[in-house]
């Protein structure tokens, strides 16, 4: 019990401090926003404007998970499947097909779904999902086979857990699944011991690509 209490108070402060990196990133971003506005300007000034852009949304509606279109979840002795392949981050605006349901990673929309204890009672966009997973938040899914009782404790350990979400996802294979960047799991239910253990090693885990990044002020249902 000990030691399980110093691994939460550890977690909660190693949350609270890529709080505080993120806002300090913000700030560094405006500045730099400010600066390429600037040049930018200037540029249309001088009667040429170079665009960069860091995805084509025009053509097909679709995309793969990765980077390449290849990769495959290896099962580890934990039970945790692990994405063998390169995830792509590009923010799009357009649909993506992704290689799993729920994905865990790949080309997502710029917007994130609320992550901070968010529990919403209707399918969300995988777009959205995916940019929370990006920030080291953990997806706790459920289908109807999912017990009531079960989904209503998930809903509670959820609401009292930074960087988390849950939602209902139809077609997924498994009653309840558990969702990190590139990981993922199935679970028994609520009290499946793993539960917790997939929540300790993901919520702003290692696989976290952008550790410290917001879970609020995104999207909400």
């Amino acid at each position: 019990m000990g030691s399980a209490k110093k691994s939460n108070t550890a977690r909660k402060a190693r949350i609270e401090e890529m709080r505080r990196a993120e806002q300090a990133r913000e700030r560094r971003n405006r500045i730099l926003t400010i600066a390429a506005s600037v040049v930018i300007v200037g540029g249309l000034i001088a009667g040429g404007v170079v665009l960069v852009r860091s995805q084509d949304d025009g053509g097909s509606d679709t995309a793969a998970s990765d980077s390449s279109g290849k990769g495959r979840f290896v099962t580890g002795k934990d039970g945790v499947r692990t994405w063998e392949g390169k995830l792509s981050r590009n923010h799009v605006t357009k649909a993506v097909k992704y290689a799993t349901q729920p994905p865990v990673g790949g080309d997502h929309n710029q917007v994130w779904m609320n992550c901070n204890g968010d529990v919403y009672t209707k399918e969300i966009n995988n777009t959205n999902a995916v940019h929370s997973l990006e920030h080291g938040a953990v997806w706790v899914t459920y289908n109807a086979a999912a017990k009531k009782a079960d989904v209503e404790a998930l809903a509670a350990k959820v609401k009292k857990t930074p960087y988390t979400l849950m939602s209902p996802l139809e077609d997924q294979k498994d009653p309840i699944m558990l969702s990190a960047w590139g990981h993922q799991r199935t679970v028994t239910g609520a009290d499946d011991p793993n539960v917790d253990k997939f929540f300790e090693k993901f919520v702003q885990g290692e696989q976290t690509p952008e550790p410290g990044a917001a879970c609020t002020n995104g999207l909400s249902q």
